[in-house]
């Protein structure tokens, strides 16, 4: 009986405060374990899905040449001759249709009816229903988040009027030099069609495209999609050839040693560090049309690791060049002319990449 009362009596045992808390820290500490692993699962297949778009595009460039028997324009726009050598054609992406080479291939990446809303005869700011503003998946690395980013175009004329242009993620190669001088040393695609027997490295040895990052800010171009500007759907490495004298500072000091189509591209030893690889946060940052220092897209690019600065009237001073980016860990993807994929590491051999971008070095 007094068994059976000790029994009847006896409090059920439940967990303690402390063994409570125990739990729970078990249970954070696994989830803070199981957390970075989750994240970089889901980076991974950002990746891959960003590599595909960009194999997709490459593809788009191949089919494109197969129809016409020559690359796509790396974009419709003007041609100058300058004061200091006029036998050197200039590339001027902010004069003529400024019509995209991505406008050029839409009837090959499934998008024929927005690509008949173009009017390839008028400028991009004066399209009838907008149809640089439609956003476009295929066209965006979910990594970089830029649904819904867009650019605030300004409209030629008397007052201010704007449209607006929607980003994307993907970029051309244009020149290991700058766009503006992409003629003097070509890169895949440039603002005159070229044929395939004219990329002397061969396809499968020149890079054609690479990622580009977006900003969520309407004076940024950068990744605007139907625009051929720097850093909006145009790249160019910014690796000086070695026959560019040392002392071209813009002033007409050396211009005479500057001539049409100098070939083979050679890289000049005393660029390196000065280049533009992926993801640089270097001594030369993306030049964009607006990103004069000290305003505030100025400062606000440098605040979210997309270093800028404005650019100058296309010519032989200064430079117009922009850097692959992504957020992928340790660098960028990137699509060589013959369609193949690869993965730029952030920390590349500078010399190897400007011979990897220039189609006529020889290098291949």
């Amino acid at each position: 009986m007094t068994s059976y009362a000790r029994t009847r009596h006896q409090a059920p045992h439940g967990f303690t405060l402390i063994e409570l808390l125990v739990v729970i820290a078990i249970i954070g500490g696994l989830v803070a374990l199981l957390f970075p692993a989750v994240q970089s699962a889901r980076e991974a297949a950002r990746r891959v899905q960003c590599a595909n778009n960009l194999k997709q595009l490459g593809l788009a460039i191949l089919n494109y040449e197969s129809g016409r028997a020559e690359l796509p324009p790396c974009g419709s726009a003007s041609t100058v001759k300058i004061p200091q050598n006029d036998a050197v054609d200039v590339y001027n992406p902010y004069g003529g249709k400024q019509l995209s080479w991505i406008v050029h291939v839409l009837p090959y990446t499934e998008q024929s009816n927005l690509y008949d809303s173009f009017d390839l005869t008028r400028s991009l700011a004066y399209q009838d229903g907008d149809p640089q503003a439609a956003g476009i998946a295929a066209l965006r690395c979910p990594s970089d988040q830029a649904s819904g980013r867009m650019y605030r175009m300004l409209i030629p004329g008397v007052g201010l009027k704007y449209e607006l242009a929607a980003k994307g993620n993907y970029a051309a190669y244009v020149s290991p030099f700058h766009v503006d001088l992409q003629y003097l040393y070509p890169g895949a695609l440039v603002g005159q069609p070229q044929k395939t027997a004219s990329i002397e490295d061969g396809m499968s040895a020149t890079l054609a495209l690479s990622e580009v990052r977006t900003l969520d800010h309407q004076s940024d171009e950068r990744g605007v999609w139907a625009l051929p500007w720097n850093g909006a759907s145009l790249l160019a490495f910014d690796m000086h050839p070695k026959e560019w004298p040392e002392d071209h500072d813009g002033s007409g000091v050396g211009d005479q040693y500057i001539t049409q189509n100098r070939a083979p591209y050679t890289v000049n030893l005393g660029s390196i560090g000065e280049a533009q690889p992926p993801n640089n946060r270097g001594e030369n940052v993306d030049t964009l049309k607006s990103c004069h220092d000290g305003t505030e897209l100025h400062q606000f690019a440098n605040e979210q690791g997309l270093p800028c600065t404005y650019s100058r009237v296309p010519g032989l001073h200064g430079y117009m060049s922009a850097a692959p980016r992504s957020l992928h860990p340790g660098g960028v993807n990137a699509t060589f002319l013959d369609g193949h994929v690869t993965f730029l590491v952030d920390d590349i051999d500078e010399v190897a990449m400007a011979y990897m971008i220039s189609a006529i070095d020889g290098q291949n």
